[in-house]
């Protein structure tokens, strides 16, 4: 065998297996950054004004709650914030200078959840609405079945390729003997 061949079947090998290592994510994006073990993100809602930028992140029943100034992103201080989603107020409690948490009667149902904010903070006073959509619950095993089909069909590949390299190497060997013996 040509040493030639030898070393550009093994560049393909070592390629082919470090594929998998090297693939975008399940939606097919790839942004360079190395991924940091996390779970599902929690659904949130996101509102802007003139004046503020509202932000509700969800986890269970808890709330956690972040308004910040449209100006200048600066937390906004002493503002007054009244919640109301799904036609439910919520009482909220100041944490910080634009932070504040409060806790849902119950945990929100899939679907589309309507959302109103009113905050009044020195001379501001803004109305910020909009929907917060709720997903039903991801199963662990769709993610898992996913990555072993992925790898799978890696696996399949890279066995296509060694199977075809394989009969080139073959045909071309029997074409040397063919040829050599006229």
């Amino acid at each position: 065998m040509n040493p030639k061949n030898m070393v550009t079947g093994t560049s393909l090998l070592a390629f082919l297996f470090a594929m998998p290592a090297m693939a975008a994510d399940e939606h097919g994006h790839d942004h360079g950054a190395p991924s940091a073990a996390s779970g599902p993100a929690l659904p949130r809602f996101s509102a802007v004004s003139e004046a503020f930028e509202l932000v509700v992140v969800v986890s269970g029943r808890q709330l956690a709650i972040y308004l910040d100034s449209f100006e200048d992103n600066a937390p906004v201080k002493d503002a007054d914030v009244d919640l109301e989603i799904g036609g439910a107020k919520v009482a909220l409690k100041r944490i910080a200078d634009g932070e504040y948490e409060g806790t849902l009667a119950e945990e929100l149902e899939p679907g589309v959840i309507a959302v109103t904010a009113t905050v009044a903070a020195g001379n501001d006073t803004d109305i910020l609405a909009g929907d917060l959509v709720m997903h039903g619950p991801a199963t662990a095993h769709d993610s898992q079945a996913r990555s072993w089909r992925a790898y799978a069909a890696w696996v399949a590949g890279a066995l296509g390729v060694l199977g075809g390299l394989t009969w080139l190497r073959r045909r071309a060997g029997s074409a040397q003997r063919a040829g050599g013996a006229a």
